[in-house]
């Protein structure tokens, strides 16, 4: 059990041990356009002293989303609000990661304004929480091989929002 405590170099981050807090969806995300609020700041700033910290799943598209008040980061406020809370963690010494997560067909157009997608037009058994309570889960839209690209490349995107924001953040009209 020393090792839990000893430092670790992640692929050139360095980690002050080895305790990772795990991602959690915490659906806190009450700012505008579904940004991270001053709350979500605080929560991980006072977390900062895990090793590695791993955000809760934050969508790396509108119709990724899948659950209520859950964070995205490709719009420009997004990012904005999201400095504040990296900001938080690295002025207590913290390493931050996000974790990007698409939902697929779990989700409902009562979260997102569009209609869930996925690899094929089979709805999911049961149900996801709304702000009007469950509600059944829809039939997605099946994913042509183009919106598959336009997917693979809105994570990538996403990635460079979260690793890079001192550049101009790039948005879903910035595919290309």
């Amino acid at each position: 059990m020393s090792k839990a405590f000893a430092p670790y170099d992640l692929a050139g981050t360095r980690l002050a041990h080895r305790i990772v807090m795990a991602p959690m969806t915490r659906s806190r995300a009450y700012g505008p356009g579904l940004s991270a609020t001053e709350l979500m700041a605080t929560y991980y700033g006072q977390r900062a002293g895990a090793g590695l910290i791993v955000t809760e799943g934050t969508q790396p598209s509108a119709v990724g989303q899948g659950y209520p008040d859950t964070p995205g980061i490709h719009s420009e406020e997004q990012i904005e609000a999201w400095k504040k809370v990296t900001g938080a963690v690295h002025e207590r010494g913290g390493v931050i990661f996000m974790q990007l997560m698409h939902t697929g067909r779990v989700g409902h157009p009562s979260l997102m304004g569009l209609t869930p997608v996925g690899p094929s037009a089979v709805r999911a058994v049961g149900q996801v929480y709304t702000h009007q309570g469950p509600q059944d889960f829809v039939t997605p839209h099946a994913l042509t091989e183009a919106q598959i690209a336009e997917t693979i490349t809105d994570y990538a995107i996403a990635a460079r929002n979260a690793v890079l924001p001192e550049r101009r953040p790039q948005t879903q009209a910035d595919r290309g």
